[in-house]
């Protein structure tokens, strides 16, 4: 049963303990509010500000499972405050570990401030949960595919358009790349993961996947930069590093380019251009 007053409550403690900053959203002028506005939370959360509101009031319908979710990870809470928000609404918690989507605050108070960088948080299998405006700009937004497709080397092997993007002399490296990560997953995860249940599908969907896959490679990785063949800019040469999350097997990935280098002229350009519909879904 949903503890209403218990939810009003640790909602408004959490709303009240976050600044603007803490959030990535500007801090403006003549704020006489404590933490954070009712309306803020509800646009971080993506719910309406009236939905909002009415939980801190102790009113409404219960929230659903995909409502609370998107609060926990709105308020940038811990795993055990997700937990405890889940139950306060009436819900079992979710699972942890690689299946969760649930992202720490740690990493996204990193993502916030990241605002003149390309960087995104990709789950084990490479599915996309944020991006900065920047990494949009320069990819595309990768956080709206669903089912398989979420996955960056599903679609890899089973739509030739994502390809474009790419230099296509490392197209065959891409490939060995993706194949060698899903057998470690699959390995690691077992026969009823979703790491083998995509590798199932794409042994029946991409010919290019059974001829790689059947090569039994592991442990293969990209060379020190990625090329892009990015559709306004052109060519760009660019690094990634890796901050892991072990907790939640999430990966925040930053893309920079060398300083003064022509790619670093691109990304300031991508910055001023935005994605302007650039990417089409």
């Amino acid at each position: 049963m949903i503890d209403r007053g218990g939810l009003a409550e640790f909602l408004r403690r959490r709303r009240e303990s976050l600044q603007p900053e803490d959030v990535g959203l500007p801090r403006g002028q003549r704020r006489r509010t404590a933490g954070l506005r009712r309306e803020e939370v509800a646009a971080i959360c993506h719910i309406s500000a009236d939905y909002y509101s009415r939980l801190e009031r102790e009113r409404g319908p219960r929230p659903s499972e995909q409502m609370i979710a998107s609060i926990a990870q709105g308020l940038h809470l811990t795993l055990d405050e997700r937990d405890h928000l889940f139950r306060l609404a009436g819900h079992n918690p979710p699972t942890r570990g690689s299946a969760s989507e649930h992202i720490s605050p740690g990493l996204l108070r990193i993502l916030d401030r990241l605002t003149d960088t390309p960087a995104e948080i990709v789950t084990e299998l490479g599915e996309t949960l944020r991006q900065t405006p920047l990494a949009v700009a320069l990819t595309g937004d990768l956080t709206h595919y669903t089912g398989p497709a979420r996955s960056i080397g599903y679609r890899w092997f089973t739509d030739p358009a994502v390809r474009a993007l790419y230099h296509p002399d490392d197209h065959a490296l891409h490939s060995r790349v993706f194949a060698s990560g899903l057998r470690h997953r699959v390995t690691l995860r077992g026969p009823e993961s979703q790491a083998a249940h995509l590798q199932r599908l794409l042994m029946d969907r991409s010919e290019e996947f059974r001829a790689v896959w059947n090569e039994h490679e592991v442990g293969i990785h990209y060379n020190d930069t990625k090329r892009y063949v990015h559709p306004v800019v052109g060519h760009l040469e660019l690094s990634c590093q890796v901050l892991l999350d072990p907790d939640q097997s999430h990966m925040l990935l930053v893309y920079t380019a060398v300083p003064g280098s022509e790619s670093h002229e691109k990304l300031r350009l991508l910055s001023v251009i935005g994605d302007q519909q650039i990417f089409q879904a």
